[in-house]
C-alpha cells in the first residue's frame, strides 16, 4: 500500500482508517486504488446538494477520484469535457459551460478536511456509509438515474435495507386530523402485518402515526431525513425517532451534521418515492408537502394511492385532487394498499412458485405465528392443499413453522 497515493492530501492509510469503521461492507476495501476511489465517493457526497444530476453524470463518466481531482485542481469545464468525450458513459448534455458551473459550485464547498471530518463524525455516531455498489444499496434508487443520491448515510443495521424490497411509503399532512391519524395507524399496522416495511419522513402528523404503528407491530420502519442522519428533526419527534433507531433505520443522503432546509425536504421526498414499491398519501391538504412525494412517485411510474376523506375537509383536498387529476388509485384499507404494491417489485419477485402461496403469504405475520386452522380460515384453502403449500414455502425459505404455528420469514 503506497502512502504517496493521496486524495485531497489524505494518505491511503489514513483513508483506510477513516473508511473501515463506517463503510457498510468494508471488511476488505481492497488495494490502494480501491480505497482511494471509495474515499473520493464519500468526499463527493459532502460537496453536492441532493439531486445534483451533474455530479452523478460526471462520476459515471470519469469516476469519483478523477472528478474530485478536477475540482481540487481548478480545472476548466472544457478540459474536463474533453475527457468525458472519451468515456462510453459520456452524457451529451454535459457541455463545457455546464461542467464549469458544476465545478465552481463544488469548489466553493471543498475544504481539505471536510470528508475526513464527516467520516470521523459518522464513526462517532455509528452512522454507516452505503455506496451504490454496496449489496445493501436499495435498487429502487437507481430508477432516479442521474438524480440518484451519491451515497446513503444510515443509522441502524444497514442489512435491514433489504427489507425495503417489500415496502410502502405512507405520507401525509403534518396537521393531521383525528380521521387521518386513525387511518394512518390502521393502514400501517395492517401493512406491517402483511409483511411490508413502512417508509416515511419522520414528520409530525401522518408520518409519525405511520412510524408508531409499524414499531408497535414489530415490523421494520424506515425514516428518511432531509438533513444528516444525526439531525433528528423535528425536535418534537425526537423520542419517536429514537425509537425508530432501536429497531429500524434512519437514512439520509447528506453527511452527519448537515442541516435540513426547505429545498432538502423537497429533494428528500424523491427518495421516499423511489425506495418503496408504492406510495400512499393518507391525508393531505392542497399545499401539503406529501403531494411533492406523490409527484415523484408518479414521475417514476410507481403505484400511487390516495385515501379519500370528507368532501368538506380541506385536509383531504390534496388526496381528492390526486385521485381526480393524477390518476392516483383510491384506497381505503391496508388490503387495497398492499394490492397496489404487489404487481411491482423493485428487486424482482419473491420465489413463490404458485398463486396459492401468495394468498398464504398475505395472511402470515412476520412476528405472530398462526395455526393451520387460522391460516385455512383466512385463505379459504383446503387443509391438504394448505399443508402442501406450507411445505413448499418452507423449502423456499418463505415461511417457517414454530411451536405456535406458521409465520412468514423476514425478507
Amino acid at each position: 500500500m503506497a502512502d504517496s497515493d493521496t486524495v485531497l492530501g489524505t494518505p491511503v492509510r489514513e483513508m483506510l482508517a477513516l473508511l473501515r469503521p463506517v463503510i457498510a461492507d468494508g471488511a476488505d476495501l481492497g488495494g490502494a486504488q480501491a480505497i482511494a476511489a471509495v474515499f473520493a465517493e464519500a468526499a463527493f457526497s459532502t460537496l453536492v446538494e441532493p439531486g445534483d444530476t451533474d455530479a452523478v453524470a460526471l462520476l459515471t463518466a470519469l469516476g469519483a477520484r478523477r472528478t474530485l481531482r478536477a475540482v481540487a485542481l481548478g480545472e476548466s469545464g472544457e478540459s474536463v469535457r474533453e475527457r468525458t468525450l472519451r468515456s462510453e458513459a459520456h452524457d451529451p448534455a454535459l457541455n463545457a459551460e455546464r461542467i464549469n458551473r458544476a465545478l465552481q459550485r463544488w469548489r466553493t464547498r471543498l475544504g481539505q478536511d471536510s470528508p475526513a471530518r464527516a467520516l470521523h463524525r459518522a464513526h462517532l455516531l455509528r452512522v454507516t456509509l452505503v455506496l451504490p455498489d454496496s449489496p445493501f444499496w436499495p435498487s429502487g434508487l437507481d430508477s432516479l438515474e442521474h438524480g440518484r443520491p451519491l451515497a446513503l448515510w444510515v443509522r441502524g443495521d444497514p442489512s435491514s435495507l433489504s427489507g425495503l424490497r417489500r415496502s410502502i411509503s405512507l405520507v401525509g399532512s403534518r396537521t393531521a386530523t383525528g380521521y387521518g391519524t386513525h387511518v394512518a395507524l390502521e393502514s400501517s399496522a395492517g401493512l406491517s402485518d402483511r409483511g411490508f416495511a413502512i417508509l416515511s419522513g419522520g414528520a409530525l402528523g401522518i408520518d409519525a402515526a405511520a412510524h408508531r404503528a409499524a414499531i408497535a407491530s414489530h415490523r421494520l420502519t424506515v425514516c428518511s431525513l432531509a438533513g444528516g442522519a444525526d439531525r433528528l428533526y423535528p425536535a418534537a419527534n425526537t423520542e419517536l425517532l429514537t425509537r425508530i433507531l432501536a429497531s429500524g433505520l434512519i437514512l439520509a443522503e447528506l453527511p452527519p451534521g448537515s442541516a435540513p432546509t426547505r429545498w432538502r425536504f423537497l429533494m428528500r421526498n424523491r427518495l421516499i418515492a423511489a425506495v418503496s414499491q408504492a406510495t400512499v398519501v393518507i391525508e393531505a391538504g392542497r399545499r401539503s408537502g406529501s403531494l411533492n412525494t406523490a409527484g415523484h412517485a408518479a414521475q417514476l411510474g410507481r403505484p400511487l394511492g390516495a385515501v379519500p376523506g370528507p368532501v368538506t375537509s380541506p385536509e383531504s383536498a390534496g388526496c381528492h385532487r390526486l385521485i381526480r387529476e393524477y390518476a392516483a388509485t383510491c384506497v381505503t384499507s391496508a388490503e387495497e394498499m398492499a394490492e397496489l404494491a404487489d404487481p411491482f417489485t423493485v428487486a424482482g419477485p419473491d420465489p413463490v412458485a404458485e398463486p396459492v402461496d401468495t394468498r398464504i403469504l398475505r395472511e402470515l405475520s412476520r412476528t405472530a405465528p398462526r395455526s393451520r386452522i387460522d391460516v385455512a380460515a383466512r385463505t379459504g384453502i383446503e387443509p391438504a392443499e394448505l399443508s402442501a403449500a406450507l411445505g413448499r414455502m418452507s423449502a423456499l425459505g418463505l415461511a417457517i413453522e414454530s411451536a405456535g404455528g406458521w409465520r412468514a420469514v423476514q425478507r
